[in-house]
């Protein structure tokens, strides 16, 4: 075994599109394991010989991760060193590797994080919206279907929203929530971060779809999409005498319902959006709730 190597599975992360961001201590560990587990052994290849790493390779991706995993196992049996890495950024966290990491434990043998680059969280960083807390959320559903009843279970959640999106399929997830959001949240688009394309714009979710229509070239390369936890009072903050009413009325029901009663009585009485009714009351929720004299 290599000096300052340790018989374990190193979870190395590696850059998202700027080489320069992978860490000294990732590059001191992928030159010195015994083996490089890969996504695609064609793209980590580049990488090293970009650094001059020699180290051999073998390939653990979405289909054969099961199997890749037994041989891993074996490998630190035998004492051996293994560093997995995805094609860019932390492995296992909406990439292949989860089920390599799980078997280590199962096996009792060492897993030692590398920490990196990560887009989800770069994404939070320069969105604006890390600081009441956020929930990742990863990939949508390719099918209609079960995307829309993903985004319909988020939505009464108080916290600001992280998904990942591919280019082939941006249009299709930004009208699904639009349609399930509405104007309740506002959106930051974060695409190809560390690139030389990077975008990272913040806009009205209702505006979204226009935006990435005007200029076909938005909807090209990877994105991290972050929905804004739920606003009061319309997206730019300033309350209307119908928002007074609604929020007053929502304090009194909320006093005596649970909230989804006391949103569908509110959305009756005010004729407002439901998904709007339903942000305010999430706010409500942690205020005191006062009763009119």
């Amino acid at each position: 075994m290599n000096e300052n190597i340790e018989n374990a599975l190193y979870v190395v992360a590696t850059p998202i599109g700027n080489l320069g961001d992978i860490t000294h201590r990732a590059l001191h560990i992928l030159a010195n394991v015994d083996v490089i587990a890969a996504e695609d052994t064609r793209n980590t290849q580049s990488l090293l010989r970009h650094y001059d790493i020699k180290t051999r390779l073998i390939a653990v991706h979405q289909h054969n991760e099961r199997n890749a995993a037994d041989g891993i196992v074996k490998l630190l049996a035998e004492g051996k060193s293994v560093a997995l890495v995805t094609d860019a950024g932390t492995p296992a966290v909406s990439d292949p590797g989860a089920r390599v990491v799980a078997a280590m434990h199962d096996a009792a043998q060492r897993v030692i994080p590398i920490p990196g680059a990560c887009a989800a969280v770069a994404a939070i960083s320069a969105s604006g919206e890390g600081e009441d807390g956020f929930l990742f959320c990863g990939f949508l559903s390719a099918k209609a279907g079960e995307r829309a009843r993903a985004l319909a279970d988020l939505r009464d959640t108080n916290l600001a929203l992280v998904f990942y999106e591919s280019p082939h399929r941006i249009l299709e997830s930004v009208a699904a929530m639009v349609e399930v959001f509405a104007d309740t949240r506002t959106l930051v688009v974060c695409r190809e971060i560390t690139k030389k394309f990077e975008t990272i714009h913040r806009l009205k979710l209702n505006e979204a779809l226009a935006w990435f229509q005007a200029d076909a070239n938005q909807q090209r390369g990877e994105f991290v999409l972050i929905l804004s936890k739920p606003i009061i009072g319309g997206q730019d903050g300033a309350k209307t005498a119908e928002d007074t009413q609604l929020e007053r009325t929502l304090q009194i029901l909320l006093a005596e319902l649970p909230v989804k009663q006391a949103v569908s009585l509110a959305v009756e009485l005010t004729g407002e959006k439901k998904n709007k009714v339903y942000a305010l009351a999430l706010e409500l929720k942690a205020a005191p709730i006062v009763a009119p004299l």
